[in-house]
């Protein structure tokens, strides 16, 4: 059995009293002292850190760097600014989903970051598709400080950082360390996700932990911030088998990159995606789902109409408690996503009554400026 590799806050979690579990080949916290319930509600109110030091950290660098990767993601790069972090995607040439990515245009060079469980194909990936360009592994640690206190607590280290408004991004020193930070996060809520060197993240980690806004957020709630906030996870939500389209990620296709645009097509799978977009040909799509009661609705639990028929199947559920309710989100058949459907979820042999809902389940509280 392959040991599990650590993030460099690995002794700061058991300091904490963290319950580590493996995840994506790595020792990651799933919850600390105060238990998910408590730790998704405080994130909420107030301020969370976590630790995503186990996600892929790259620098692209060559002539032209956006044109580039444009030949592997159908994002508008070329069109983003610098300073701009972009939401992508790695499709295959069967019109499958490879992994998303965040982008940011860092001026002569792209700054990626990857799904810890995809990091080794897609960096393999990006190698073999941008031949001539530098694709640079970084070893740096990642902190995420999410929660409507996040920029009070920023404000105090770096006010500058501040400025930023939502999917921007820029290098500033905080409290004399030198970070990259993005506004930007992974609850639904404002936040910042900071980009450090793996030899300064755990002293920057203990100076934000001293914020008494701030608390310590393990995996736990961050799979359940990010389930009541609409957002898929790689593996589970989206995949290889999953279309952009049918993924409801219409919106991560870059209008110059679709029919008529003047950068149209060009990336894997452009010919079904891109006919799926247009024509709107596709046969099931992700929805939202809200329960009644308590009882959470699992991953993979089947989803049924009213006549019995099975008409789709779960990809991420719990109960929210911020929505005080089960949520969930699922692929149904296109007869069935439209809102207000209700579809029943099989659940230890009974058949739960779950409502198709749009997302996200909780108000977005970015900040957009």
């Amino acid at each position: 059995m392959n040991e599990q590799r650590q993030t460099p806050l690995h002794d700061l979690h058991l300091e904490l009293g963290a319950k580590m579990v493996p995840f994506a080949g790595y020792s990651m916290p799933v919850q600390y002292a105060l238990g998910v319930k408590k730790e998704h509600e405080h994130t909420r109110q107030a301020c969370g850190l976590f630790d995503v030091s186990h996600m892929g950290q790259v620098l692209v660098r060559g002539p032209e760097p956006a044109q580039a990767l444009e030949t592997l993601v159908p994002a508008d790069l070329v069109g983003l600014a610098e300073g701009q972090q972009r939401y992508g995607l790695f499709t295959s040439e069967e019109g499958g989903i490879l992994d998303d990515l965040m982008i940011v245009n860092g001026g002569d060079h792209l700054y990626l970051v990857v799904n810890a469980a995809c990091k080794e194909q897609d960096i393999a990936h990006l190698r073999r598709g941008l031949a001539g360009h530098e694709v640079e592994v970084l070893d740096r640690g990642l902190l995420a400080l999410q929660g409507p206190k996040a920029a009070d607590v920023m404000a105090r280290l770096c006010p500058e950082a501040c400025e930023m408004v939502f999917m921007q991004h820029g290098r500033f020193t905080l409290d004399g360390i030198e970070t990259w930070v993005s506004r930007s996060g992974y609850t639904g809520e404002d936040g910042f996700e900071i980009s450090v060197a793996a030899e300064d993240t755990e002293a920057l980690a203990r100076r934000l932990l001293a914020e008494e806004e701030v608390e310590p957020i393990g995996l736990g709630a961050r799979d359940s911030l990010r389930l009541e906030a609409g957002l898929c996870l790689y593996g589970h939500d989206i995949d290889t088998a999953t279309t952009p389209v049918e993924g409801g990620l219409i919106w991560a296709i870059g209008k110059p990159r679709r029919r008529g645009g003047e950068r149209a097509g060009g990336f894997p799978g452009a010919d079904l995606i891109l006919h799926q977009v247009a024509e709107k040909d596709h046969r099931r799509k992700r929805v939202g789902l809200l329960g009644e009661g308590r009882a959470p609705v699992r991953e993979g639990a089947e989803l049924f109409d009213d006549q019995g028929n099975a008409v789709g199947v779960v990809t991420s559920g719990g109960f929210g408690p911020s929505v005080g309710k089960p949520v969930a989100m699922g692929y149904v058949t296109i007869d069935r996503a439209e809102a207000g459907t209700t579809v029943f979820a099989e659940v230890r042999g009974k058949r739960l009554p779950m409502v198709v809902s749009k997302m996200p389940f909780v108000t977005p509280g970015y900040h957009r400026g």
